[in-house]
């Protein structure tokens, strides 16, 4: 056994200590067409679906990808529609608290693994089907374009090393 936090075994290991990062490009303020041109995406891929729903998507999404800025900011978004608490709580481990989400939120939230993972498995058949069962061809069109977003939006949060809690919507 080693005394690395990154690669003991010791079941109780100091964390990996954060790193500080230099300066990095405001991306809104670099790339603004592309910028907004996701907001675009962004904003027709939510189109008539459930907000709550989107939520769940987009916390899903950052806690597999690492992001803490969107995970904060999708947390704080869901609170303040409403949702509940131990939802958000169970998201991380959806499948064995399977009675906390809908069978249609269970199909999102499977389908949004897959995607979110692609490099894995790809987006297996019975996944996609599940999804097919619950979403008609226009819904679950926006649900793979909400889960490619929220996807887009963690890689460009985590490669510009935005920090958790600060959520610059408000300045836009």
């Amino acid at each position: 056994m080693t005394n690395d936090a990154n690669t003991s075994t010791a079941p109780h290991a100091a964390a990996p200590t954060a790193h500080a990062h230099a300066p990095r490009i405001n991306f809104a303020k670099a790339a603004p067409r592309a910028f907004k041109a996701l907001i675009g995406f962004d904003a027709a891929a939510r189109e008539d679906l459930d907000p709550a729903l989107v939520e769940l998507i987009q916390i899903r999404a950052s806690l597999l990808n690492g992001c803490a800025y969107c995970l904060h900011m999708h947390t704080s978004d869901a609170r303040k529609a409403g949702e509940d608490e131990a939802r958000l709580h169970m998201i991380g481990v959806w499948r064995e608290a399977r009675s906390f989400f809908t069978e249609k939120e269970q199909a999102a939230l499977a389908l949004t693994e897959a995607v979110t993972l692609v490099s894995r498995d790809g987006v297996p058949d019975d996944v996609y089907a599940q999804a097919s069962r619950h979403f008609d061809e226009a819904e679950l069109a926006r649900v793979l374009a909400l889960v490619l977003t929220i996807n887009t939006w963690n890689r460009i949060a985590l490669s510009t090393a935005k920090v958790a809690g600060e959520d610059e919507r408000a300045a836009r």
